[in-house]
């Protein structure tokens, strides 16, 4: 129900101070939660969480405007396993108060919405507090006027009673622009949230800055290889070097898709094939003649290091990155140190100076300033590195991505290697399609004829036993008729051939045991190849993370973006899933790969896991059923 202009004008004035001493709240607490995560201790982030969701629910309540909680959901109370002992990361404990723990102190310090909280925190009272003070702003602007004028009583009296109109007035239209502000910050993201840690993001780019020195160790070293080979003639020096040392830019390749979502596929040619004899048992290249195969493997591989163009991107690539990423990282590292230097200036410098230091806010004396805006400082360091990392691996697919030449090269590789695993995979699915009609509906309908000859013979002189075995005969064509329908089910589903893949999905959900959230945008229908390749991918996901992983939860991300059909697949489960030991995964990888599709699996030991799938698509046909 609406309030009274006047009674919400007055409930405005009062509520603004109240928000205001909350903003001011939160730099101390910011300040305890960034030190005790530079500790290793993500225990106060609920403390900042407290503070920022009771903001965030005063200000949408007041203000009249809904902020949604963007939290992600509690873990679940750890389960014992078989053999009566709880999980918690790689070792078990007999009672669940440890594992339930860390489970939680896992959920609070890798939800992001705690990173959009801190920020809150950090800028509220700068950004979010000023329309807070404007509504007692005006007042005591009145009666400072009516203090140092010589107006009439009556006119310094109106001075102050206008500014408490006014700002009676402009209450309410302040306090909903801080509850704009709040929501701005503190909504849910609207995109899913990534599991964000902020100690993590500080060691990558600390990793990022050490592997940026050692490319360019790694370019000196190519550069005394170079010229070891061609000017002064030792030409076995190079290629080695080079073949050697491209485990450095593979690596971040590596790190920039698991990190950051920057994809960047290997450029290098593929290797060159053996030599073979001829029927004379010698070998030959060209016109020459070689009996031993040494000189031939020889120039063939110096040719595949020399010509390819992946090779000197490298090169290229280890002399511009120590200054490029370099240049990048260093920024918030200098913020961290200079913030650092302020905080401990008042305790491990001013005790022992004879003058006050000139650093920024420790002045008149007054060196407790400078707090302040060290913790400023030091959390604008703490914000930046993510940004930081993300735009350095961006920058590293500049140079390490494959040519455009490189790319149809590499596809023309991949389409024959899963054109070739397509056709074995089509033959092994056409003998179980064989098996099963051989050892199920074919042995049914053998029986049924048996039956049915049998009932032939008795029906004259023996009806009861022959109305026995057309029973017999119902039963075993009801048998075989569901053999079959299972056998067709397996081949394509008809809720996946009917309802298109999102109600698939949300069906193999729905049959999976453990709770299981599911997402789809999809505003289309896909090819049915495509479809029948991501429902069963989808389905043994699922079924993994219910037998193997000893999950407690499931959630499903589909969604089509620029053409392509990304798949994300997490559970909160024991961790470990790795393609190489498991055929289930790798099974997946070569089912996509029929389709040009990829598969990144994330699975640290203790959990959780993260599967992404992508598929180049497009949508057939708009999308008929939403149900």
């Amino acid at each position: 129900m609406a309030l009274p202009p006047v009674r919400r004008a007055f409930l405005a004035f009062v509520r603004a101070p109240v928000l205001f001493a909350l903003t001011l709240v939160g730099l101390p607490v910011l300040a305890v939660v960034l030190a005790a995560l530079l500790c290793g201790w993500p225990g106060p982030v609920r403390l900042a969480r407290a503070l920022a969701d009771l903001g965030r629910r005063l200000a949408g309540r007041w203000a009249g405007i809904r902020i949604d909680a963007p939290y992600l959901p509690p873990p679940p109370p750890p389960v014992p396993g078989p053999d009566g002992r709880y999980r918690g990361g790689s070792r078990t404990y007999r009672s669940p108060r440890f594992p339930a723990y860390l489970a939680r102190m896992r959920w609070l310090s890798s939800d992001p919405a705690n990173v959009r909280d801190n920020l809150w925190l950090l800028l509220n009272p700068f950004v979010g507090g000023l329309p807070l003070l404007a509504p007692w702003a005006l007042p005591v602007a009145g009666v400072a006027v009516s203090a140092t004028t010589d107006l009439p009583v009556a006119a310094r009296a109106g001075c102050g009673v206008a500014g408490l109109l006014l700002g009676l007035v402009i209450a309410p239209a302040c306090l909903r622009l801080h509850g704009r502000w709040t929501r701005l910050l503190l909504r849910p993201s609207g995109r899913k949230p990534r599991p964000v840690n902020v100690g993590e993001e500080i060691v990558r780019g600390l990793a990022l800055l050490g592997l940026s020195l050692l490319a360019l160790g790694f370019f000196v070293v190519h550069v005394v290889g170079l010229v070891l080979s061609i000017p002064l003639g030792l030409v076995f020096v190079f290629p080695p070097l080079v073949e050697h040392s491209r485990w450095l830019p593979n690596l971040r390749r590596h790190l920039a898709n698991r990190w950051s979502g920057v994809r960047i596929d290997t450029p290098y040619r593929p290797r060159p094939p053996a030599p073979l004899p001829d029927v004379d048992g010698l070998y030959r290249d060209g016109n020459e003649v070689y009996e031993t195969p040494r000189m031939i493997a020889f120039n063939r591989r110096w040719k595949w290091i020399f010509t390819d163009p992946a090779t000197w991107r490298d090169f290229a690539w280890m002399f511009a990155d120590p200054f490029v990423t370099g240049a990048l990282l260093l920024v918030p590292l200098a913020l961290a140190v200079y913030g650092l230097h302020g905080l401990l200036l008042p305790l491990l410098w001013m005790p022992f100076a004879d003058e006050p230091s000139d650093w920024y806010g420790a002045f008149a004396g007054s060196p407790w300033l400078a707090v302040p805006v060290g913790t400023a400082l030091v959390a604008l360091a703490v914000w930046l590195v993510g940004p930081c990392v993300r735009l350095a691996n961006r920058w590293t697919a500049v140079l390490l991505k494959p040519t455009e030449k490189a790319r149809l090269a590499l596809r023309v590789q991949r389409l024959a290697e899963t054109r070739a695993q397509a056709v074995d995979a089509q033959a092994a699915e056409l003998r179980r399609i064989e098996r099963d009609l051989h050892d199920g509906a074919q042995a049914r309908l053998v029986a049924l004829g048996l039956h049915l000859s049998a009932v032939e013979a008795l029906i004259d002189r023996d009806p009861e036993a022959a109305k026995e075995l057309i029973g017999r005969a119902r039963e075993t064509s009801l048998r075989a008729l569901q053999e079959l329908r299972d056998l067709v089910r397996g081949i394509h589903p008809p809720v996946l051939a009917e309802r298109g893949l999102a109600d698939a999905v949300r069906a193999l959900a729905l049959d999976t045991p453990l709770p299981t959230t599911v997402e789809v945008d999809l505003p289309g229908r896909l090819d049915p190849p495509v479809e029948s390749a991501v429902y069963f991918a989808v389905a043994e996901l699922l079924a993994n993370a219910a037998r193997h992983a000893a999950a407690g939860r499931i959630r499903l991300d589909l969604r089509h973006r620029d053409g392509v059909l990304r798949v994300t697949v997490f559970d909160d489960g024991r961790g470990g899933a790795d393609p190489a030991r498991g055929t289930g995964l790798r099974g997946i990888q070569r089912r996509l790969g029929t389709f040009d599709g990829s598969m990144t699996v994330t699975s640290p030991p203790g959990g959780p896991t993260t599967v992404t799938m992508e598929l180049p698509c497009v949508l057939s046909s708009p999308r008929t059923s939403s149900s």
